[in-house]
């Protein structure tokens, strides 16, 4: 028999002894071969009895012949604990890999390599694995330009991690996005965040309160001190609710604009808040109305719309929109 169809009936053999119950009436031959074929191997119920068979002999597993249909299940006091990865875990593991390398922490990114590797070759030695190929068929992408993501120091980001951890307080040497060098900061962190490509912390500065966005890319080095993050009661959750992310000081706005049809139709999909209204206006715009976080996102997301929205409320929104259309629109008709 060729090598890899022995691999295949092995790994099938081994996923089957994995399903075996170890008490009550057992599974018939035709569920555990459901159960094979739910798990994604091509198995019929005649191939399932002659593996049952085969394995009643070097393992604890006994046909409960007692009532029909028969059940299959491991002898009293028998079982295995069988190591290594199944299918079902290995192809997992692949499709969460890249976001793992990201948001776990390095030492135990370190354990993770070997899981990795194994079940690169796990899925790529099967056959008759109906899941095997899933993961050159799927791809998640976000809907921005595809940006590469800024190098960040190994060590930084381990240090990080650690303080986040063990709850202590970091110094480190930071540059800011407009700063000509860098400053030395001590820094109580509170959680880790990775917003596309970039990778921040959430921490307060020296005795300030206020939680600030600091990227990893920016600091230059990392040490972790002896003493304890002071701030107590921060929760992750409510703080991006609150709109942390989205850059700025400013609060909550009334925004009223009117947009196109087209970007009407793509709101209505894919709404800006859960209170936004899209009241018509016509047969060319719609009114939009929302309650959100005047912020650089808010910003950046009308300017890309260009002609398709223009903001009516408020005043001081609508003002600012337009005084960097009229410096964009000076720096094209000064252009070359």
């Amino acid at each position: 028999m060729p090598k890899k169809a022995v691999y295949n009936t092995i790994a099938r053999q081994w996923e089957l002894l994995k399903l075996m119950p170890t008490r009550g009436p057992g599974l018939t031959a035709l569920a555990l071969a459901q159960r094979l074929r739910d798990a994604g191997f091509t198995v019929s119920k005649r191939t399932v009895e002659r593996d049952l068979v085969e394995l009643s002999g070097p393992f604890g597993i006994r046909c409960n012949d007692s009532s029909k249909p028969y059940g299959w299940l491991w002898m009293q006091d028998q079982g295995l604990a069988l190591p290594g990865l199944d299918l079902t875990d290995a192809l997992s593991l692949i499709l969460v890999e890249d976001l793992l390398r990201k948001l776990v922490p390095v030492p135990l990114l370190r354990v993770l390599e070997p899981k990795f590797k194994q079940a690169r070759e796990k899925l790529a030695s099967i056959t008759n694995y109906r899941y095997a190929n899933w993961t050159d068929k799927v791809r998640f992408l976000t809907p921005t330009l595809p940006f590469l993501a800024p190098t960040i120091e190994p060590r930084v980001l381990e240090t990080v991690q650690e303080s986040l951890l063990q709850g202590r307080q970091l110094l480190v040497s930071y540059c800011g996005l407009n700063d000509a060098r860098a400053r030395e900061l001590t820094l109580h962190p509170l959680a880790f965040i990775q917003q596309g490509p970039v990778a921040y912390i959430v921490a307060t500065a020296f005795t300030f309160t206020d939680p600030r966005l600091y990227a990893l890319h920016r600091m230059r080095s990392a040490k972790l001190t002896q003493e304890p993050s002071t701030l107590k009661g921060f929760a992750l959750d409510a703080y991006l609710k609150k709109g942390g992310m989205q850059f700025g000081e400013g609060g909550a706005i009334k925004l009223k604009a009117k947009v196109s049809t087209k970007l009407a139709c793509y709101l209505a999909e894919s709404p800006l808040t859960h209170d936004q209204r899209l009241v018509p206006q016509g047969k060319s715009f719609y009114e939009l109305s929302a309650t959100i976080k005047d912020s650089w996102h808010l910003h950046f997301w009308i300017l890309s719309q260009g002609a398709e929205i223009t903001v009516i409320q408020p005043k001081s929104l609508r003002m600012q929109i337009l005084e960097r259309l009229k410096a964009a629109v000076g720096a094209y008709s000064g252009a070359a």
